[in-house]
């Protein structure tokens, strides 16, 4: 009930932020201001001296600011698509109990020429083979991509500090019906991790900044319904994790094959060495086990399938205007977890010598990028990216995809601290199984405004 009465108190406040007491906003420009929400006065000290018992409730007071602003600081994450520090806090005078609510609107114009990729990203998987009338130039204006997120931080007894965080943006549903769509929902503490989150193949921090939602077509960015547990030792220089996720396989099924129920999560773990004043630099090793599992038509039993990849990533900070980015991926069954594969069918197919066997194709991709970063609001990036599948005993079909290239440059501006404008050029081809191939052009143009 008091947790009840302490969301209540915080909605008014957003209502009416001047009723409430300011308590302090830090000197740091990205530090958000904190506001103490008391729905019950337990902490009143008793004094003969009113003017030192006020004091020292305000002394109370200001220390609670204070450790909200750590505790949401230190929960902040760095990486691809990873929203900025909220403007406000909302703590109890004990900062037994914080939250934070931020987010952005984010607004991106695009204009694509000689091949329109049917969809709001550059994704070279969904270039046109061979172009059409209505596929020479496209302009596009989208602002599903803003986000809200909500954050809160509990200091317990037995449990330690807890997180809840919840992220949306307005993806769901068909392209353009601005459908609202949950992205991360979890609870997390002492290194465990429940709900669904980033997968944990995902190196956030190995990928720069684009204004193009997907990025980089050899990129991992998705999300996961995960169980995870997390470490860090030897002073933060190393960290390791593993999760079990939810399986999601897609694949080519033809006449002789057909979909169950998974029974087995995918298995991601990474181990990952940090270095720098501030561990601003890493390497990471990742890999995933998957075991999908299909029913056999023709024998009338169900088959599985042993799929698996590993990872090479990291972020390298050469010097302070210049950062370097990375990433190479190999395996067989894992389209989930390379960017321009997810949901193309490709974790397996019947064999092309013999329909009536099933197979998985490898597959790999890498990209590399880099961050110059001119001055502290300004930063330029360029990058490529390449993904192949392979042939196995000739191709089930000519359309097949085979591989797709994905080049970018841009300039991020921060006007203010909170408001930002970019733009970016892109270049993408797509070949098939048949030498067939196509490419396309784009140029993103963002506005954003943080809160």
């Amino acid at each position: 009930m008091k947790k009840l009465l302490l969301l209540l108190a915080a909605v008014s406040a957003t209502l009416s932020v001047s009723a409430q007491r300011h308590i302090s906003r830090h000197r740091h420009a990205d530090k958000p201001t904190v506001y103490i929400i008391s729905v019950k006065e337990s902490d009143t000290i008793w004094s003969n001296n009113p003017a030192l018992a006020a004091q020292h409730s305000a002394m109370m007071r200001n220390e609670a600011a204070q450790a909200a602003t750590a505790d949401h600081l230190s929960a902040q994450r760095s990486g691809f698509q990873q929203t900025a520090t909220p403007s406000v806090i909302f703590a109890n005078a004990r900062n037994s109990f914080s939250f934070a609510i931020g987010g952005y609107v984010n607004l991106r114009t695009a204009y694509s020429w000689n091949n329109v990729v049917d969809d709001i990203d550059m994704v070279p998987y969904q270039i046109p083979i061979p172009s059409a009338f209505d596929t020479k130039q496209q302009i596009r204006m989208d602002a599903t991509t803003s986000r809200l997120f909500l954050r809160g931080i509990a200091n317990t007894r037995h449990l330690g500090k807890v997180e809840i965080y919840f992220d949306a943006d307005f993806r769901g549903g068909t392209q353009g019906s601005y459908t609202p769509r949950l992205r991360s929902g979890y609870v997390s503490f002492k290194g465990l991790t429940i709900g669904r989150d980033v997968t944990t193949f995902c190196d956030l921090d190995a990928a720069p900044t684009t204004i193009d939602f997907q990025g980089p077509n050899a990129y991992n960015f998705r999300f996961a319904t995960q169980i995870r547990y997390e470490i860090s030792f030897l002073k933060r220089i190393m960290k390791a994790g593993v999760s079990l996720e939810m399986p999601n396989p897609s694949g080519t099924y033809g006449e002789h094959f057909a979909p169950v129920p998974q029974r087995v999560p995918d298995i991601p773990l990474y181990l990952q060495a940090s270095w720098g004043k501030h561990r601003q630099s890493h390497i990471r090793a990742s890999a995933v086990l998957r075991n999908s599992f299909l029913y056999n038509v023709t024998g009338d039993y169900t088959e599985h399938l042993f799929g698996w990849g590993v990872q090479a990533s990291g972020k390298i900070c050469i010097t302070r205007m210049l950062d370097i980015y990375f990433n190479g991926v190999y395996g067989k069954g894992i389209t989930p977890y390379i960017q321009d594969l997810t949901g193309s069918g490709l974790d397996f197919a019947p064999n092309p010598a013999d329909p009536t066997r099933i197979q998985q194709t490898p597959m790999y991709g890498w990209q590399a990028a880099a961050q110059l970063n001119i001055l502290p609001n300004l930063s330029v990036s360029g990058g490529y990216s390449a993904v192949t599948v392979e042939k196995k005993n000739g191709y089930y079909s000519p359309e097949e995809y085979r591989r797709g290239q994905y080049v970018f440059g841009n300039v991020f501006y921060h006007l203010t601290r909170r408001f930002t404008l970019a733009a970016e050029y892109l270049w993408a081809t797509r070949k098939n199984m048949d030498g067939n191939s196509s490419d396309a052009n784009r140029v993103n143009i963002m506005m954003q405004y943080n809160f």
